[in-house]
């Protein structure tokens, strides 16, 4: 039987119908976007005599740099610093790396794009994926510090697992919204980047929030600090602040609806910008 004819009515388009086809089909093709992820970690370590455990080698590197520098710049105790450091760093290059991909998200499958009808969301939901086999890497890096440095977060370590599936949520919109604008103002990727790099130096991640007791209140503000708080606090043995929930809570809806709705009016238009 041929395929049933899809008659399109430029006076009234179903774009909002479109795209929650599209959101559902990207995600029953949860094994492509799977398939997909898993070939571009493998791809970037071809050839390679230890692989993917490069990324953990390179993470382990750079904390027992940093750890023992700055603990002495700051005056801080190695044992109370690097745990601290271990979590803030790490959880910092997953939304840094996963943000960067996001910006590609689209761009970087113009081939998929332009010969293959597959629903856009499945390539957002790959750079989800793909930050989470970075995560699956460079996260047990942190329980590995904790037991040099015999420290226990506890129970409350669990309440980290929320934290995380807010960040790939918002790492989904994000996908979406990037990679749409990325694929129409190519600018926009060294925008991002030149951010990313600022929002380093201003985002409690070398330093602690308590060094700066007069920009706290203004911290929750900052969208990554809240998203990186969410996870940092619980594994530190600490519940977040009702500012970092609230935060987060607002940064998450309103990428949601952004991204929502720049997909809703030009997804169509994806194909002629990539």
């Amino acid at each position: 039987m041929s395929a049933p004819v899809r008659l399109f009515d430029a006076a009234a388009p179903r774009r909002r119908a479109e795209a929650m086809e599209d959101l559902a089909q990207g995600f029953l093709r949860f094994r492509l976007a799977w398939a997909l992820a898993r070939g571009d970690i493998m791809h970037k370590f071809r050839g390679s005599l230890l692989g993917p455990l490069w990324m953990s080698v390179t993470t382990a590197v750079m904390l027992g740099a940093l750890g023992f520098l700055y603990a002495h710049l700051l005056r801080m105790e190695v044992a109370a610093y690097l745990p601290w450091l271990a979590v803030s760093l790490i959880l910092w290059n997953l939304l840094a790396q996963g943000i960067t991909d996001a910006c590609a998200s689209l761009t970087a499958a113009e081939g998929i794009i332009r010969q293959m009808p597959l629903p856009h969301s499945t390539q957002a939901l790959r750079v989800v994926l793909r930050s989470g086999l970075v995560a699956a890497h460079n996260l047990p890096l942190i329980l590995g510090v904790f037991l040099v440095f015999g420290f226990n977060p506890g129970w409350m370590a669990l309440l980290a697992a929320p934290g995380l599936l807010l960040a790939a949520v918002n790492l989904f919109w994000l996908s979406l919204l990037l990679g749409m604008l990325c694929a129409r103002f190519r600018d926009v990727t060294q925008i991002v980047a030149a951010v990313l790099q600022l929002a380093f130096f201003v985002t409690p991640v070398i330093w602690q929030p308590s060094m700066v007791a007069w920009m706290q209140p203004w911290l929750p503000l900052n969208p990554l600090f809240c998203l990186i708080e969410l996870v940092r606090e619980p594994l530190m043995g600490q519940a977040p602040g009702w500012g970092v929930l609230a935060g987060a809570a607002t940064f998450t809806l309103l990428i949601w609806a952004l991204g929502q709705a720049v997909f809703t009016r030009f997804r169509a238009r994806v194909a002629f910008w990539v």
